[in-house]
């Protein structure tokens, strides 16, 4: 049984840093293409920032630049570290995980999906 669990999510002031991870178990972790996504109340959720199994990380248009997603295959673990905060990075931050062979930005993409952590960015 696949399961993603978040951490890190908290209240933050905006222009702060925040990190967030998410721990990975029942599925061959090495060879997975992981992801975060967000939700925000009221919206769609929305891609983030994807590292597939090659480790070429790619974006979401409002993160590029400010956010940094890794991946530890040792530890089963992947990352996100969260700069220049900003009060719309508000939302539920959510990890995912997938298997086809060439993931996008696309929800659809992405098989399995963690509980997801809380971030609040106050002005």
């Amino acid at each position: 049984q696949v399961q993603l669990v978040e951490s890190g999510g908290e209240l933050v002031q905006a222009g702060g840093s925040l990190g967030l991870s998410c721990a990975a178990s029942g599925l061959a972790f090495r060879v997975a293409h992981m992801a975060w996504f967000r939700q925000a109340p009221g919206k769609e959720r929305e891609f983030v920032a994807a590292i597939p199994r090659d480790g070429n990380a790619f974006y979401g248009n409002s993160v590029e630049g400010r956010f940094t997603i890794s991946r530890d295959n040792a530890k089963n673990t992947t990352y996100l570290q969260m700069n220049s905060l900003n009060p719309e990075d508000t939302a539920i931050y959510y990890c995912a995980a997938t298997f086809i062979v060439f993931p996008s930005r696309k929800r659809a993409d992405w098989d399995f999906w963690g509980q997801g952590t809380q971030v609040i960015v106050s002005s």
